[in-house]
């Protein structure tokens, strides 16, 4: 374990990241992240020995920095609606600018069954706590008064998870990040009870 946070393994993970962001699992070989870090294969493989192994760890570091980034816009602010455009919002601005050019998640869910289980897994439990925690937002803002949701919080979860990931899908497609927006800020846009107008 601690040769897989070392600031070597750590800049391993990272560069694996940005692979699979635009390449998925497939995409990328040892001998790519060795030439961008000016390292060997073999020193590549002394940190993780099979690439699923790399891929698997990316996840994780992946999952835990989602975990807490959920967590703690639950904790700075407890505004269901809010909380759901900070969601949807933060997709936006990564499609078109930021350092997340592409959820991994849903890069590698793209290629299943193809990918080893174990990180399929990861990728599986990544989804998971995402739904979770739309569900719990969702929930929130039900009993507020804020959401007027017709399938229940866990489904409808599902739904603005699905169309979210969908549209990012999509705006990949027709090289247009606009086409993003365009599809998810109406997904949201459905929920609200007297809030007409949502940021485009």
């Amino acid at each position: 374990m601690t040769q897989k946070t070392s600031p070597k393994a750590l800049e391993i993970i990272d560069q694996a990241r940005l692979l699979i962001a635009n390449g998925g699992y497939n995409g990328f070989s040892y001998a790519d992240i060795a030439k961008t870090l000016g390292v060997t294969n073999a020193s590549i493989h002394y940190h993780f020995p099979a690439k699923a192994d790399l891929v698997k760890a990316v996840v994780i570091q992946y999952r835990t920095y989602s975990h807490h980034q959920l967590a703690l816009a639950r904790a700075e602010d407890d505004d269901p609606v809010r909380l759901l455009r900070l969601f949807v919002g933060f997709w936006e601005h990564c499609l078109r600018e930021g350092p997340w050019p592409f959820c991994i998640c849903v890069m590698l869910a793209c290629e299943l069954p193809l990918i080893p289980d174990a990180v399929a897994d990861e990728v599986q439990g990544h989804f998971d706590d995402l739904s979770g925690w739309l569900t719990e937002v969702m929930a929130q803002g039900q009993a507020r008064g804020l959401l007027e949701l017709r399938a229940g919080p866990k489904v409808e979860a599902r739904i603005l998870m699905t169309l979210v990931h969908g549209s990012m899908i999509s705006a990949r497609a027709a090289r247009d990040p606009a086409l993003y927006g365009a599809v998810a800020w109406p997904a949201l846009q459905r929920l609200l009870v007297g809030t007409p107008n949502v940021p485009t």
